[in-house]
């Protein structure tokens, strides 16, 4: 039976990695992953991004993909919760402020309109009764709810339906995506129901997730093994050249 109730914390990648409520308090090797989405802003401020996949061998990173225009935050990116220690330079990711979250975070499961995908994550197909909650005073804060399991009243004031072609309007965004372990601890505040999804046309900004045209979803989604422990790395350019070593991050490639 499908898990009505999914926690967006708990994306166990292997036991080096472990999920805590507070970025400082997590141990993580990047060695235990084979896979990587490293996406890369000009800047801060920057609503649009490149992406490039990479995949390991032994001790390299070598490109699946060519980089590819993606958007992420209408007002950028900011530092999110996830596996990396906490960084005291920058902006910090809050509920409701159109930044996408920077770091490194697990990749959780696939989810979208369809019964079914071509991918080896886990899939999640998604009804007119799942919700994520957005909601700051929610006990269900930064999960993915069915309104069968908790009630309709649970999901009320959230504006994140997963099912947005049914709720807003035929809006085709939640089709295919995979979920972004951002917040692992459902900090209130902190920000929730991160994902990387499809975009509405080409530079189209979102409110804090990373979209991308539907073919490049469709490569990444049939790309991305669970088996893999895969990584989402966002970082503006100057950080990921500050932390490129130190975080053992692949080397861009044109």
């Amino acid at each position: 039976m499908r898990a009505l109730i999914q926690t967006l914390a708990v994306l166990m990648l292997a036991p080096s990695i472990a999920a805590a409520t507070a970025p400082e308090q997590v141990k993580w090797n990047i060695s235990s992953s084979q896979q990587m989405v490293l996406v890369i802003t000009p800047d801060w401020e920057s609503p649009v991004a490149r992406l490039q996949a990479f995949e390991r061998d032994n001790d390299r990173w070598l490109s699946v993909t060519k980089p590819f225009d993606v958007t992420v935050g209408k007002n950028g990116s900011a530092w999110g919760l996830g596996l990396h220690e906490a960084q005291t330079d920058g902006p910090m990711k809050v509920e409701g402020d159109g930044k996408a979250p920077a770091g490194i975070f697990a990749i959780g499961d696939a989810f979208g309109y369809a019964g079914s995908i071509d991918s080896r994550l886990p899939y999640q197909a998604m009804n007119a009764s799942d919700w994520c909650i957005d909601v700051n005073d929610s006990p269900l804060y930064n999960r993915i709810v069915s309104t069968d399991e908790v009630g309709i009243e649970a999901v009320k004031g959230s504006s994140e339906p997963m099912r947005r072609d049914i709720h807003l309007n035929g809006d085709p965004v939640y089709g295919k995506g995979f979920i972004i372990g951002h917040n692992p601890g459902n900090v209130p505040k902190g920000g929730s129901c991160i994902f990387a999804h499809l975009w509405r046309a080409p530079g189209v900004p979102t409110a804090g997730c990373t979209a991308m045209p539907e073919p490049d979803m469709d490569a990444l989604l049939a790309w991305l093994d669970a088996g893999k422990h895969p990584l989402f790395v966002l970082l503006p350019e100057s950080e990921y050249r500050r932390l490129r070593q130190s975080w053992q991050l692949p080397e861009l490639n044109p």
